[in-house]
This record gives structure tokens, sequence and C-alpha cells, in this order.
């Protein structure tokens, strides 16, 4: 994430470097086996109080046309209206409704997980984020991890 500004509020304003982020997933297979995949060019904006965390938010998109799974012919059905019907709904967003700190650079981050149509809420377990560092070309940037266990693709 880079980022933008700082106000005197102490909220800094962070954009999601799609270069440099993504969604990954794992998905029981048949019952079988699992299967793991990615999908890139995440975009969005961190919005950090670091006075009182609770006020902060997050915004994110990810295009569902990146999805990958290491095979073509399973990625095009993923893509199809069996799975996410990407040419309807070619991306899929989060919006936060609650941020709590859990621990020591460890958050709970809550909101609306919008795909195929279908808008869910979703907690996620945060790592981070990390402290700010300069890149080689003089950008402010941090790191951090969102993980969450189980998202239901169906709309019961």
């Amino acid at each position: 994430m880079a980022t933008t500004t700082a106000t005197p509020t102490s909220t800094t304003t962070w954009k999601l470097d799609p270069a440099h982020s993504s969604a990954e997933f794992k998905v029981r297979h048949m019952m079988i086996s699992n299967v793991r995949g990615s999908l890139t060019g995440l975009t969005g904006v961190l919005s950090e109080n670091t006075a009182d965390p609770t006020l902060s938010s997050v915004e994110a998109t990810v295009d569902v046309s990146t999805l990958s799974t290491g095979d073509a012919q399973r990625d095009g059905h993923l893509k199809s209206p069996d799975f996410f019907e990407v040419e309807k709904y070619p991306t899929m967003t989060f919006k936060s409704t609650s941020v709590k700190r859990t621990g020591q650079g460890e958050y709970s981050v809550t909101g609306d997980l919008t795909m195929h149509g279908v808008t869910k809420p979703v907690t996620f377990a945060v790592e981070g984020p990390s402290a700010p560092g300069k890149d080689p070309w003089g950008n402010t940037r941090i790191g951090l991890s969102a993980t969450t266990r189980s998202i239901a693709r169906t709309s019961n």
C-alpha cells in the first residue's frame, strides 16, 4: 500500500498497490482435494486512524476476470454463469462497517462483501499494518494481510 495523505486528525489514507496485492483462496473440490487460486488487480483505500482504530475504514474492489487456479479450463468454468458470471458481475467489492483492535498489530474488520450481485457480512482477521517504510523510489508503504475462514457462495 502506498500513502497519499496524513491529516492532523491522525488519519492516513493508504491506496492498495495492485502490483503487490492479491486475493487468494482455497476451496474443497469434489470433497477430495483443495484447489487454490488467486485474483489480482485489487484496488482500494485504507483510511487508518492511528489515534482511534475504530474510526478506520477500508474499501476494496477485485477484478474477478483475473481469477486463476492454474488450470485454464477450470478458470473458464469459474468465470462462467455457473459460478462468478464475470461478464455480468466483473468485480467483487468489500466495504468495512467495523474495525476492532484484537491485539498488538491485530484487528478484526467486519464489512459487506458483494460478489455475484449478493452482499453478505464477512469478518477478516487482519495482521498489521507493518511500520511505514520507504521503497526504493521514496514512496512510503505499509504491509498487512487479512484472512477469513468461510464465505458462502449462495444467496441463502
